[in-house]
């Protein structure tokens, strides 16, 4: 294909992927006024936001098996319409019980999304063109990201229109992304095996999942990590998990092949992409928070203030695509990667509530641009060095770890930040001799600000400035371990053809091999 092909075709991958990070980030800031509406409990709020997550971590391996075996602009087709019944549901939604069904349902069609849209990249762009595309991806979660709050923010202020358009804004872009793929994705067609869906294995996997996410959602903040709900669920996440390795090692199609793993650069970019998702997503979820809290900021300043970690996010993805694509050369930049994301992380561990916003800005562009030259090319890496066959596995397993990394990062790491936070306004209320419950808050719950007298709010923003830059000091060790993982990466030289190129060879080269066996 043509740069001029590629590009008609990645319009398509680009609006759904649009529609994938938007349905996540533009209802973060229109979630009170959505739950005061449906008159939802504190436990449903968790649910309208972990629904969705949830779905989509435990259903990305399906979707990319189901790539290596059916058509893939099909599945990318398909996902984007469940993404579109679901926001429909969700809008049109007059109960909770609706709310948290139709965002399973959004969950279900993002996780397709978010797997197939790096599976058909792969397939029609050879992996040593590939870098310099990454970029476009970046701008599109840069917009996504950024664009997110604060549009749903806008709609939940706006008397005319309300939170229920956070989910009817994605369905146009659903819809124009289908018409898109339909015009401009063009697919060879290829020999394909038999198609023969392990449908107990996936079972078995989006079961002890689910079990395990549920578990480090919840823990800390319905129970105690120490309960029998613990013990409940980890051990039926763990016996399922086991039940799913004993039946995928022994059916003909499994949905995640555990003969991948036999791959040292598949294996090794995966453990990475898990400590990735812990120290990314589990440290820079709870910066909104420290920017209202902490800072004082409103919800659409906060927006605007993760501009630097976007932005360096952005440009290094790009430059280093861009070069990797002109070199082949691309260890390196993982390398370089991960040393400046970790650094990154230690900076940001030393912030407080008196940080300049220059300072804090150069922490989390340093950030960004560590986590763009490492994110995308542990994929190009994958992707590089696995047969066409199972190109959508492997890439699937990459996405599932880091979506599940980020899950467990954000659950374990809030309960800490609730821990901390609570340890350090009780030391600072009693040390200003203010008695308890003078907070304005309760128990898990974060307090009014603007409720606050003068001495409480210095208290509490002190308090959010420390927990916020001990999680960051927790995680820089997630991305130290993330580095020593990716120093044991070997190089290999990238490919110069495409995933369906390659998968039209391998399938020639099966032919004339059963041919040979026949013949003689």
């Amino acid at each position: 294909m043509t740069n001029r092909q590629i590009l008609q075709a990645m319009s398509g991958l680009m609006a759904g992927m649009f529609v994938a990070i938007l349905a996540g980030t533009v209802v973060a800031n229109a979630l009170p006024t959505i739950i005061a509406d449906l008159e939802a409990s504190q436990s449903s709020y968790t649910w309208v936001v972990t629904a969705e997550l949830l779905a989509m971590t435990a259903t990305v391996p399906l979707w990319g098996k189901l790539s290596d075996l059916f058509d893939k602009k099909l599945l990318l087709q398909l996902s984007l319409g469940m993404f579109v019944v679901g926001s429909l549901l969700a809008g049109f939604s007059h109960d909770v019980e609706l709310l948290i069904l139709s965002r399973v349902v959004q969950g279900i069609g993002a996780g397709g999304l978010t797997a197939l849209a790096q599976v058909v990249m792969a397939a029609i762009i050879p992996p040593r063109r590939l870098g310099k595309y990454a970029g476009v991806f970046g701008a599109v979660f840069a917009i996504g990201t950024v664009a997110g709050p604060l549009v749903g923010g806008v709609l939940v202020d706006t008397s005319w229109l309300g939170w229920r358009w956070c989910f009817f804004i994605g369905v146009p872009f659903a819809l124009l992304a289908i018409a898109l793929l339909q015009r401009t994705l063009r697919l060879p067609a290829v020999a394909r095996r038999e198609a023969k869906i392990d449908f107990l294995g996936a079972f078995l996997i989006v079961a002890g999942v689910c079990a395990l996410l549920i578990w480090v959602t919840l823990a800390g903040n319905e129970f105690d990590w120490a309960s029998w709900q613990t013990a409940a669920l980890t051990g039926a996440g763990v016996l399922l998990l086991v039940a799913a390795v004993f039946v995928e090692a022994r059916t003909a199609e499994p949905v995640i092949p555990l003969g991948i793993f036999r791959n040292r650069t598949v294996t090794l970019t995966t453990v990475a992409s898990l400590l990735v998702g812990v120290a990314m997503f589990g440290g820079t979820v709870f910066l909104s928070q420290y920017f209202q809290v902490s800072l004082g900021k409103s919800p659409t300043v906060a927006g605007l203030m993760s501009l630097p970690m976007i932005l360096g996010l952005l440009v290094s993805s790009t430059v280093a695509g861009q070069v990797i694509s002109r070199t082949g050369v691309w260890k390196r930049y993982l390398v370089a990667g991960a040393v400046i994301m970790t650094v990154g992380l230690g900076l940001l561990s030393t912030i407080d509530a008196d940080t300049s916003f220059t300072l804090l800005s150069a922490y989390m562009a340093v950030l960004g641009i560590g986590v763009g030259m490492l994110m995308q090319n542990l994929v190009l890496a994958a992707q590089n060095d696995v047969p066409a066959s199972e190109l959508g596995a492997a890439t699937s397993v990459l996405s599932f770890f880091r979506s599940m990394g980020g899950t467990i990062g954000t659950s374990v790491l809030g309960a800490i930040l609730a821990n901390r936070v609570a340890s350090e306004m009780t030391k600072g209320l009693d040390a200003a001799g203010i008695p308890a419950g003078g907070d304005g808050g309760g128990e898990n719950r974060v307090p009014d600000m603007s409720t606050l007298p003068e001495p409480v709010r210095q208290v509490v923003e002190h308090a959010y400035g420390v927990a916020t830059a001990d999680l960051f000091l927790i995680a820089t060790p997630c991305a130290l371990l993330a580095l020593l993982t990716v120093v044991f990466i070997k190089e290999k030289p990238l490919k110069t053809t495409s995933g369906m190129e390659r998968l039209a060879e391998e399938a020639a080269t099966a032919t004339e091999t059963d041919k040979t066996v026949v013949g003689s």
